[in-house]
């Protein structure tokens, strides 16, 4: 398993426009993704235009898969309002041990 973390930084009047493209248009089509086995949405309590999208996959050749899918380019497509404004992160984990 791979947890996925894409962390986005938006500024302060474009935090409700974030949330609802992800919730609405995104998380949907991910969780769809095959391999694709969750996905939540986190804000940051503190500074609610930090957010991050949290997924786990079953393994790399299924985010391989997902990124080269219409999915994706789907979600690239209504996110892209947001890339001039936004700061993202993308980062991979799996367990240790």
């Amino acid at each position: 398993m791979i947890t996925r973390m894409i962390c986005v930084t938006v500024p302060k009047d474009k935090v409700a426009e974030a949330e609802r493209i992800w919730k609405q248009e995104c998380a949907p089509l991910m969780i769809k993704s095959p391999g694709c086995k969750s996905e939540q949405f986190l804000r940051n309590r503190e500074n609610p235009g930090e957010m991050i999208s949290l997924s786990t996959w079953e393994n790399q050749a299924a985010i391989d898969k997902y990124r080269e899918s219409e999915a994706h380019k789907k979600i690239q497509q209504h996110t892209r309002s947001l890339m001039g404004v936004a700061k993202v992160d993308v980062k991979s984990y799996e367990v240790a041990g």
